[in-house]
């Protein structure tokens, strides 16, 4: 007998006032199956897993649960029938514990107690850590992750939906989590699996579904299939090349941090100890480390969102240890944080105003009035130069895709002309043309002679753009190596603490 599909979707279509999210739309996922979803930022995946969920209702169409029609009429009724979703933008609050957004998920009263001690079994099996009594507002993007996907699993559900899962897990954590996933499989689990990093797809999936604009363009089995095979299905044109080119000399000193030394307000975050790094001009550092390991603290520090009159960071050859955001934003910096709803962008505010928000002071708002002409201008100028998906300038950034809004807030900041550049996941959640559009456009301004610090999860990432990487474990950092004299393994050991050199100075930065 022909088994019957876990989920199909017959003929789903989401319209929305200016623009059609999704159209007759048809597909199945069978039992233990492994189920890729693909397609380029706005596509329509997130949409479409959203009606399936029951966060949104489908325009039109049929969905089918075990061979029986249902209309999913919220998230609550999708859990009670087995489907468990992992969302892209967290639903988390952030004044709460881990387990106390664990229980608001559950759907009859639980012993927090008891489940405290479950979520720390799950998550330690699982190979993802969680402190269940810590505040999420303390948390890194990392581990707001670890949540989501370890709230899902407790549910065991019949059909996991996950929504870039990946994005911000190094690989030994990402090969955990696939042995989760497999597992989970094999006793009867359908997957449906969301993701930009077409790699994992082809090392994870059973099959993939193309959408591009909103509708199906082709399915494929992704075992059977090269990553830039699947690319070009996706974005419908040959995949563009990132060039990266032969590191400069380099020039002057833009960034210098000397024996940073951080103690953290938050218990359960990262001690900085003795941190040194340097950025000259002409030149990208990435700093790769397991999410959790300081990373955050670090940016806090040299955005200018904790400034300490103890630290010695120096921009431009300014002291500016001192000084708040947006003093340092006026000796040339530029800040990309990881965060892109709440510290990226307003979700309230249009784009225009999103970018008044870092852009006033240069030029968007000359004197004491507010140029709403140029902001206008400089805005829809955004959206054109890095191909944000957006219906214009007037849009709230909120109703961007996660993808879309990540290429605005980047192209904003580079559209600012820094001379000292720091981002933090620059690619997070954006689709593989996007991708490597942001990347080029870092090498670019690379190659214009600004310094750039770039802190990633995704080592393939750094490998590609960066000309020398760096690590950071428990608050250490490595000694910064050319990338043309490490490898992706080596970087990993450090990640995990083994051999970690934790002498790096200003000096050797490039040793």
């Amino acid at each position: 007998m022909t088994p019957v599909p876990r989920l199909e979707l017959q003929g789903i279509s989401k319209y929305y006032p200016s623009v059609v999210a999704n159209k007759d739309i048809n597909l199945k996922v069978m039992p233990g199956e492994i189920h890729a979803l693909l397609g380029e930022n706005g596509a329509g995946k997130s949409t479409l897993m959203k009606a399936v969920y029951g966060v949104i209702k489908p325009d039109e169409g049929h969905l089918f649960w075990n061979g029986e029609e249902v209309r999913i009429s919220s998230p609550a009724h999708a859990r009670r029938l087995g489907i468990g979703m992992v969302f892209q933008h967290f639903s988390l609050f952030d004044t709460l514990t881990v387990a106390q957004n664990i229980a608001l998920a559950m759907d009859q009263a639980v012993n927090m107690k008891k489940l405290s001690a479950r979520i720390a079994d799950v998550s330690g099996h699982y190979g993802l850590p969680l402190n269940p009594g810590r505040l999420v507002h303390d948390l890194s993007v990392g581990e707001r992750q670890r949540v989501e996907i370890v709230r899902c699993l407790l549910q065991e559900p019949s059909l996991l939906i996950m929504d870039e899962p990946t994005s911000v897990l190094t690989p030994q954590a990402v090969q955990k989590l696939f042995e989760t996933l497999r597992r989970l499989a094999d006793e009867g689990c359908s997957i449906l699996y969301i993701s930009h990093k077409l790699d994992e797809i082809r090392e994870l999936c059973h099959s993939a579904t193309v959408l591009r604009a909103g509708q199906v363009t082709g399915q494929a089995d992704p075992r059977q299939e090269t990553a830039r095979a699947l690319a070009e299905m996706m974005i419908g044109r040959e995949l563009p090349v990132c060039l990266h080119g032969e590191p400069g000399p380099g020039g002057s000193e833009r960034l210098k941090v000397q024996d940073l030394e951080r103690t953290p307000a938050d218990p359960f975050g990262a001690h900085l100890h003795h941190l040194s790094l340097s950025v000259r001009s002409g030149e990208i550092l990435g700093i790769a480390g397991v999410s959790g390991n300081g990373q955050q603290e670090l940016l806090y520090a040299l955005s200018g969102e904790q400034p300490s009159a103890g630290d010695r960071i120096e921009i431009n050859g300014k002291p500016a240890g001192a000084l708040n955001a947006s003093e340092r934003r006026r000796l040339g910096l530029r800040f990309i944080p990881e965060e892109r709803l709440g510290r990226g962008a307003v979700p309230e505010m249009t784009l225009s105003q999103n970018a008044l928000l870092t852009g006033y002071d240069s030029g968007l708002k000359p004197g004491w009035l507010i140029n709403h002409r140029r902001v206008r201008h400089f805005a829809r100028d955004c959206i054109s130069r890095f191909n944000v998906k957006a219906p214009g300038a007037r849009a709230e950034a909120k109703s961007l895709s996660g993808g879309n809004l990540q290429k605005f807030i980047v192209g904003r900041e580079l559209m600012l002309n820094p001379e000292v550049l720091v981002v933090a996941q620059p690619t997070w959640g954006v689709d593989v043309g996007a991708a490597t559009f942001i990347r080029q456009a870092l090498i670019d301004l690379r190659n214009q002679g600004v310094a750039i610090l770039v802190v990633s999860e995704e080592l393939d990432e750094l490998f590609e753009i960066c000309d020398h990487i760096a690590v950071i474990s428990e608050g250490h950092l490595s000694k910064a190596r050319p990338v043309s004299q490490t490898n992706v393994e080596e970087i990993g050991l450090l990640m995990g603490g083994m051999g970690q050199d934790n002498t790096a100075t200003p000096e050797g930065a490039r040793a």
